[in-house]
């Protein structure tokens, strides 16, 4: 009979997500919450844990790219990389994915990515680049990102004492081994990646949305021609402040000890990054303002802006409802996966992978597997080349990074599909998990 409900509320959850993907824009998060009600009033369960803090972050750093984008540095950005693209005009889905790998392995966080997943779209939509190729990796590698860096909450849990710290494994262990794995994985990935899909001229989503005037290619590509011959000269100092923010984000993130820290109740606390990455963003978009006198209004009239608040309806209700499903059934989850691994070891990454869907948390993934896999004797080198495998939630398109980035791209190219596990992720997502793990066991094979 506990079977019979889980499941029901598994393909009720999967009916909303098809439905609010099918309808689009804020429909996610309608049909999210759709799912809420159904969850909690029909089926008495908790509701799961309000995803405040990605929503928080993403109204701060899209009122700093929207201002940017009002100072016409978005445009100024676009245009700089025209420049290069032209000469390398399929690079975009490398280096895209690349930076956000980048930003995530120094900040700890994949959530630095929602700064530049517009800028990516655009740069790929300007220069008739498939945008889901570039975003659909780069989406991936900022998760991937977390399992090399070392101040991610995934990486301190997996190295502390009562886990792998106690079998000799330490940061440089995690770091030897995740970080080429996870380079590696992204190259692949973006090599695929660059094949799927037809070309953007003759994608038929694209078509359409011409047709209506949704998007103008001659219009673009007039403006294209614009940015590059005659860029904003002012446009830069709001280039300068953006990154300036992203930097300092990222330089709190792999610094801890340089946040705040207060006396709360006799203990010292640090302040966390969400709140860094807020109050950042925002004051980016203060001295956004200041030094390339955006008009405030024209930042909110903006597609980055719009995009940006379609991304955080569709995550309000499309998370909490995920959230309320897998933690409303954890239990049944986690004793039918145990049971699992315990008669077959090897599967332990399949187990990690399937977990992460669930609790869509890297750290909540090792802390509740981790002390599986060494009471199974699973050896500590091996647990650390499974260690992307906990990145499995991409699997179903309702984290935040991937609605954000379905909002982000304006051709429709990235999309969740008819039967919703067939999204735009997927691909990028089995790839660099499989490539990954198994870079990481060539490596424990070849250097330890």
């Amino acid at each position: 009979m506990v079977t019979f409900l889980v499941l029901l509320q598994l393909f009720i959850v999967l009916a909303l997500i098809f439905i609010g993907a099918r309808v689009g824009s804020i429909g996610l998060g309608i049909y999210g919450m759709v799912g809420v009600f159904i969850l909690v009033f029909i089926f008495g369960q908790k509701p799961g844990n309000i995803p405040i803090d990605v929503m928080l972050i993403i109204v701060s750093v899209i009122t700093a790219a929207a201002t940017l984008q009002a100072s016409g540095g978005l445009d100024y950005l676009v245009g700089l990389a025209a420049k290069f693209l032209r000469k390398h005009p399929e690079q975009i889905t490398y280096y895209g994915p690349l930076v956000t790998w980048l930003f995530c392995l120094v900040a700890g966080t994949a959530h630095t990515s929602y700064s530049l997943l517009p800028i990516i779209s655009e740069i790929a939509t300007n220069s008739k680049i498939r945008p889901e190729r570039p975003l659909s990796v780069a989406t991936i590698a900022a998760s991937l990102g977390i399992t090399g860096s070392p101040v991610s909450a995934a990486t301190a849990a997996i190295i502390s004492t009562d886990l792998l710290g106690g079998k000799g494994i330490e940061l440089k262990d995690i770091m030897l081994i995740c970080i080429p794995a996870s380079l590696i994985a992204i190259l692949v990935a973006s090599f695929v990646q660059n094949r799927v899909g037809k070309e953007l001229d003759n994608d038929p989503e694209y078509l359409r949305r011409i047709k209506e005037g949704t998007i103008n290619p001659e219009e673009d590509k007039n403006n294209m021609e614009k940015l590059i011959t005659t860029p904003n000269p002012r446009a830069k100092y709001s280039v300068m402040a953006f990154i300036l923010g992203v930097l300092l984000v990222v330089i709190f993130g792999s610094a801890p000890s340089l946040r705040p820290s207060f006396n709360v109740n006799g203990e010292i606390t640090r302040l966390g990054m969400p709140e860094t990455i807020e109050i950042i963003m925002m004051s980016v978009a203060a001295l956004i303002l200041l030094v390339g006198k955006a008009n405030v209004v024209e930042a909110v009239k903006g597609n980055v802006f719009a995009a940006g608040m379609n991304a955080m309806v569709s995550i309000f209700g499309i998370a909490w409802m995920g959230d309320t499903f897998f933690n409303g059934n954890i239990e049944f989850f986690k004793y039918h996966i145990a049971d699992i691994v315990t008669q077959y070891p090897f599967l332990f990454a399949v187990a990690l992978f399937f977990m992460s869907i669930m609790l869509f948390s890297q750290a909540a993934t090792v802390r509740t597997l981790y002390p599986l896999g060494i009471a199974l004797g699973i050896t500590p080198l091996a647990l650390v080349a499974m260690f992307p495998a906990v990145n499995g939630y991409f699997f179903i398109p309702n984290y935040p990074t991937e609605v954000a980035a379905i909002n982000f791209d304006r051709t429709g190219t990235t999309k969740i599909g008819k039967y919703v596990i067939n999204h735009s992720f997927q691909l990028s997502g089995f790839i660099t998990t499989f490539v990954s793990i198994g870079v990481g066991y060539l490596i424990i094979n070849l250097f330890y």
